[in-house]
């Protein structure tokens, strides 16, 4: 069971400072929005895979 708490947690916090996250990584990597949305779709994949596997 906690094994779906935990990234839900981290799913929800990623949620609500979405836009404090994107401003320091354009002021810091200077990346466009699409690249990040598609990088948090891929990671998010993974952990769903990674957690039906165990």
């Amino acid at each position: 069971m906690i094994k779906f708490i935990i990234p839900a947690i981290i799913v929800f916090l990623i949620v609500l400072f979405w836009e404090k996250i994107c401003e320091i990584i354009q002021a810091k990597f200077n990346l466009k929005m699409n690249l990040i949305v598609i990088g948090m779709a891929i990671i998010v994949l993974l952990i769903i895979l990674i957690l039906l596997y165990f």
